[in-house]
């Protein structure tokens, strides 16, 4: 019996998708729960899996067309049906055949960032062992095949001839353009996603549509870095994660959500909503752009609890697994430009939401201590707001909170 391939529920606030990957060919055999079809939304890739064992039938959307939700975009043959109408496939050896639907199984079951990274090294997917769930493969276990190949894994893409990288790198936008002769003047024009130009109708909006301002402090982090060093080792074997500069920025603005209730306020038409709760946006970078999944109620976590989501969020984001519901939301959002060697930035906001904290790189630079000047590690940190909801005196208020938080990390401890 033929089953049709239909696309996914899609939230609310997605009216429409993009069809960005077929996995598979009119006429391939395909298994239960074998990733069949990459669709695209503004927000994350959403992974179609077949619904039973058969064929891959006529495909009704091919790639780059748009569609909508429960639309039907291919279909699945029983394969009894499909070997009749093709006995020359039946002939081939059955130990290739194998084979091959092996591997063709391993690598329809990986995320997009996976099978990048895949093409990018030349590897095959049969021969990298799977750490994720149900033996399924990660980024990191490509690049771990990869470091342990040494210098093998760059002859295993060398069978190509020596033309053919050139349509290669056009498919990629990403790819780097190719090296040209003197005089010579290349351009390429690729589509945006639609993340990209999601990320940009949502920042050109926000420049637009609010008053947005941006304070500044600098905070000085010796004395964390300090408590780290004593605790890190501790902390990492009792919790089995590293204590990072994210969490003690997440606690402390979640304590200073609670002093300054406007900065966790937004805008609904002609009233302003105070939210009781903290959900605190963390901006990740992943190969597809900037996404921002959300922590749930912060003020209930630990600083264990949340370096954990925030691991567990990014390697998500890494793999392109991050779903509609953990971006959605949040009252506030925090952004750390300085792992990329940021030193200084004025964040754009994430509307609905007031106010976003720009941390960024910590240096080494001589500050005034008690009449003396003294080598401190300081960091920049920004806060964008708008003014429309926030004043400037409890913006001023809320950046300096955090500031005396990080710095004297016990007051967060014993809620001073």
């Amino acid at each position: 019996m033929t089953s049709e391939i239909k696309v996914p529920t899609l939230p609310e606030s997605i009216a429409d998708a993009l069809i960005v990957t077929w996995h598979k060919k009119e006429g391939d055999p395909v298994r239960r729960d074998e990733v069949l079809v990459d669709i695209e939304t503004d927000k994350v890739v959403m992974e179609v899996p077949a619904a039973e064992d058969g064929v891959l039938g006529k495909i009704i959307e091919d790639e780059g067309t748009t569609v909508a939700a429960h639309q039907v975009i291919g279909s699945i043959e029983p394969a009894s049906a499909s070997a009749g109408s093709a006995p020359a496939a039946s002939e081939a050896p059955a130990v290739a055949e194998a084979s091959a639907d092996a591997d063709d199984g391993k690598v329809g079951q990986t995320s997009p960032a996976v099978r990048k990274a895949l093409a990018e090294h030349g590897v095959q997917a049969a021969d990298v062992t799977g750490t994720g769930k149900n033996g399924r493969l990660t980024k990191a276990d490509v690049e771990k095949h990869v470091a342990s190949q040494g210098q093998a894994a760059p002859a295993a893409a060398v069978p190509a001839p020596a033309a053919a990288p050139a349509p290669a790198a056009a498919s990629s936008s990403s790819a780097p353009l190719p090296i040209v002769a003197d005089g010579e003047r290349v351009e390429k024009r690729v589509p945006m996603t639609r993340l990209r130009a999601r990320i940009a109708e949502r920042l050109l909006t926000a420049t637009q549509t609010t008053a947005m301002l941006t304070t500044f402090n600098e905070v000085d982090m010796s004395g964390f870095i300090a408590l780290r060093n004593q605790y890190k080792d501790r902390f990492e074997k009792s919790h089995g994660v590293k204590l990072g500069f994210m969490s003690i920025f997440l606690k402390a603005s979640t304590e200073a959500l609670k002093r300054y209730p406007d900065i966790n306020a937004s805008i609904d038409g002609d009233d302003v909503v105070y939210h009781g709760y903290c959900d605190i946006g963390v901006a990740v970078s992943s190969d597809r752009g900037l996404v921002v999944p959300v922590l749930r109620n912060t003020e209930h976590m630990s600083l264990a609890d949340v370096e954990k989501t925030i691991g567990h969020y990014a390697e998500k984001a890494r793999d392109g697994k991050l779903s509609i519901d953990e971006m959605t939301g949040g009252t506030f959002t925090v952004s750390n430009g300085g792992v990329f060697g940021s030193l200084l930035s004025t964040p754009i906001l994430n509307p609905p939401q007031s106010a976003i904290l720009g941390m960024h790189a910590t240096q080494d630079r001589p500050v005034a201590v008690n009449g003396e000047v003294v080598i401190r590690p300081m960091m920049y940190v920004a806060l964008s707001y708008d003014h429309r909801v926030v004043d400037g005196k409890g913006a001023v208020g809320f950046l300096k909170t955090i500031k005396e938080l990080v710095e004297d990390p016990a007051r967060i401890v014993f809620d001073l």
